[in-house]
């Protein structure tokens, strides 16, 4: 039982669950909003085309949330993303290699990116920010020069060697489209919520984003698993650009920048902390889906990029400072006052008697309600005038402090 001297510590999953919560209520709040103040937003059509813009930014949200965890950042994954598809695209387009082919180089090349962020944080101590920033750069150059600087064009719906389309968007025959990436992602999602939750890799990377010092004293080989978070972000990168072929067709030199910071942003906003050992694969998901409502819904209001720009700004500029304030209630240390500890104490009381009555006869079920209503009375007045005396208590010493002041 806790008394007037006891702290309580906050727990990170308190404020989590918080977050969790208020991750798909903003996204109900936000969908509702556009589809009453919007113009034609509240469309089957609309739908599909958040659910098209989401596939490639999904994808590397997932892999971008595993790195988070472990406490790093990755800079490059969208860039590498893009340069991977260029690449894959020019295999296919200029070295007539074969789409599947195409699209396993691909994976490979995003994957050999991921492996190289890895070793660079991992092994040779780079911190995070510093190694995926030149990454990044060195992903966007790579593009370029594989491409000669020219876009890669994959074959239009319908062409030959086109099939890998469907996967992400199935067209009947009566030109109604039906967004089956949508099960890819969210099949993807699975997965990587079975991994961090259910196995041993989940495991390892919430405890080195926690506390690495204590995961390497306990047995964790944290290079390995640290190195394996940018690993998965690299292969998801690649997952992520062949979606972003599927759907758009055409890929540019120079082209990702920015969309890190979507996919980054995604994870703050479902709960994912920035400073590592929080977060899960569903409320990256649904911070994604945010973000593409906020895409679609502000040009049905007539907003052009720029306002599309500044408010996206505003919701991760909140989602941070709602990471920051969970942080610091996490670590923050509270002392119980007198009435707190009482309330606490007679609501375990009566929580235990209302737990009696339930498993008691019908006679002493009579006796007990009579308790439990005499403990609530008690509870009500006897809380109600600790509190006054508290707040008189509290004034008076205000007070005191004034006349020391004024000395």
């Amino acid at each position: 039982m806790e008394t007037t001297d006891t702290v309580e510590l906050k727990g990170r999953g308190k404020g989590l669950d918080m977050q969790r919560l208020l991750a798909p209520l903003a996204l109900v709040i936000v969908y509702a909003f556009f589809a009453v103040f919007g113009r034609n937003f509240f469309s089957y059509t609309t739908l599909v085309n958040i659910l098209d813009s989401s596939y490639y930014i999904g994808f590397i949200a997932i892999g971008v949330t595993f790195v988070i965890i472990t406490g790093g950042i990755d800079l490059s994954c969208g860039t590498v993303m893009m340069a991977a598809t260029i690449i894959g695209g020019t295999a296919y387009k200029s070295w007539g290699w074969p789409m599947w082919v195409s699209l396993l180089l691909i994976l490979f090349v995003s994957t050999s990116f991921g492996l190289f962020n890895g070793i660079m944080v991992s092994r040779l101590g780079l911190p995070p920010f510093i190694a995926t920033l030149g990454t990044m750069m060195i992903s966007l150059g790579t593009g370029s020069i594989v491409s000669n600087v020219r876009s890669a064009t994959f074959p239009a719906r319908g062409a030959d060697d086109s099939w890998f389309k469907g996967i992400f968007k199935f067209i009947a025959e009566d030109n109604s489209s039906y967004p089956t990436g949508a099960l890819v992602l969210f099949g993807t999602a699975f997965i990587a919520f079975i991994i961090l939750t259910r196995t041993k890799m989940g495991r390892y990377i919430f405890a080195v984003g926690s506390n690495k010092e204590a995961a390497r004293l306990s047995g964790v080989n944290v290079a390995k698993w640290e190195m394996m978070a940018y690993v998965v972000s690299g292969f998801l990168a690649g997952v992520g650009g062949i979606a972003f072929a599927a759907v758009y067709t055409t890929v540019m030199p120079a082209q990702g920048q920015g969309f890190e910071l979507y996919a980054i942003a995604g994870a703050v906003i479902g709960g994912t902390s920035l400073s590592g050992g929080a977060g899960s694969v569903l409320g990256t998901m649904i911070g994604v889906y945010i973000m593409s409502v906020l895409r679609a819904g502000l040009p049905s209001m007539n907003l052009q990029s720029q306002y599309q720009t500044f408010f996206t700004g505003v919701v991760v500029l909140g989602a941070v400072l709602l990471d920051i304030y969970r942080t610091k209630r996490s670590t923050e240390v509270r002392i119980l006052s007198p009435s707190a500890t009482y309330k606490e104490e007679m609501l375990i009381r009566i929580a235990q008697l209302k737990t009696e009555e339930a498993n008691a006869d019908a006679d002493r079920k009579a006796t007990l309600r009579a308790q439990i209503a005499s403990a609530k009375t008690e509870l009500h007045k006897t809380y109600a005038q600790m509190k006054r005396d508290e707040k008189a208590q509290a004034a008076a010493l205000r007070k005191e402090e004034k006349g020391f002041e004024k000395r």
